[in-house]
């Protein structure tokens, strides 16, 4: 009996071990997994875009709020004396430009004055001019006396200092008109300037309502009622719960034959080890070590090799109830099948690591 019993137990080895030779010959090498793998969300960090004091605070820490809802409010009394402040600056605007254009109304008429003060000038000049002539003519004949003939002679040369006077009035007339026109021109850009400055005070008021750009969870509340905040600095953040993907660090031996669209299963730790199933989305242009702060440099020094590791984002497939427990900075462990057609990335792998820690036992750490 004893030896049946061993030679059951032999075989039972046997077996267990050309099955799970089996099982990682057809698709178990073809498994990259890692254990250096956590859950990411695109946090959204919100801060003031204007500076005042905080009088409203209405969310809470891990409070769920929609796009669009007000998350705080700053006091906005000097927003709107700004705001009336460049309402008033683009009504004086318009006023001068309002005063230039009666201003060159005006100037047609004045230059009708000066044109026709020109015309009179110079029917008085035509008859001083034919009274001289006369009386030079008389006074050589002594039928005019000299008296005569000055007197006429003074009023030709007045009469042509009127005309004189007369033509530079219209040519100042006429000349006031560009210069109306430029001044116009530069009361347009007032205007310009003034609604320009008068839009930002509108929008510098609306700034003090501060809202949630997108739909999430409210974290890392830092504002309180009365705190006094300065454009740019961190209020609060809001998490896209459950709009949560993995980045996994997989070594530089294990991308060989990975590529977006193949099947991953992600096992979560916080969830007792529950599986989940995911798609590769991309893999990072360069190694994690590249984008540290500073970055190696081999060539300054003794070399030693160190094998490198390659972020690769995964996304997670909603439509597992599990996947909206998924939270930013949770540790998972994920498998992926290297041996999967791209193409079929939206089935799930066909190997079955089923409920067991078959990751975990794969992670290559």
């Amino acid at each position: 009996m004893k030896r049946i019993i061993g030679v059951l137990v032999v075989l039972a080895v046997l077996g267990a071990a050309g099955w799970y030779g089996a099982a990682w010959w057809t698709h178990g090498r073809f498994v990259e997994s890692t254990d250096d793998a956590y859950v990411h969300s695109d946090i959204a960090n919100i801060a003031p875009r204007v500076a005042g004091q905080v009088v409203a605070v209405a969310v809470a820490d891990n409070s769920t709020v929609a796009e669009g809802a007000v998350l705080f409010r700053i006091d906005d009394a000097d927003y709107k004396v700004r705001v009336a402040e460049a309402e008033a600056a683009l009504d004086s605007a318009h006023a001068a430009v309002e005063v230039i254009d009666r201003r060159l109304e005006l100037s047609g008429s004045e230059i009708a004055r000066a044109e026709a003060g020109v015309a009179a000038a110079r029917a008085e000049r035509s008859r001083a001019g034919g009274d001289l002539s006369r009386y030079v003519a008389l006074n050589k004949s002594a039928a005019a006396s000299t008296q005569r003939l000055e007197t006429a002679r003074a009023d030709a040369r007045k009469a042509e200092a009127s005309l004189a006077e007369a033509e530079a009035d219209l040519a100042t007339a006429r000349g006031q008109v560009p210069v109306l026109r430029a001044n116009r021109g530069e009361a347009l850009a007032q205007i310009a300037s003034a609604d320009a400055r008068l839009a930002a005070a509108r929008l510098d008021l609306d700034h003090t309502v501060v809202q949630a750009p997108r739909a999430g969870v409210v974290a890392n509340r830092a504002v309180e009622v009365g705190e006094y905040v300065k454009p740019g600095q961190t209020a609060l953040a809001i998490v896209p719960l459950p709009e949560t993907y993995v980045v996994a660090n997989f070594k530089e031996t294990q991308l060989g034959d990975m590529r977006p669209g193949q099947p991953v299963v992600i096992e979560v730790d916080a969830l007792g080890g529950r599986e989940i199933h995911g798609t590769v989305e991309s893999m990072s242009p360069a190694s994690g070590s590249r984008f540290s702060l500073l970055p190696p440099e081999n060539a300054t020094g003794n070399f030693t090799k160190i094998v490198q590791r390659v972020p690769v984002r995964i996304t997670v497939d909603d439509t597992d109830d599990a996947a909206h427990l998924l939270v930013p900075g949770l540790s998972v462990v994920v498998a992926v099948d290297t041996s999967a057609v791209p193409d079929a990335a939206s089935h799930r792998p066909a190997y079955g690591l089923g409920a067991s820690a078959a990751p975990r036992a794969l992670a290559q750490r």
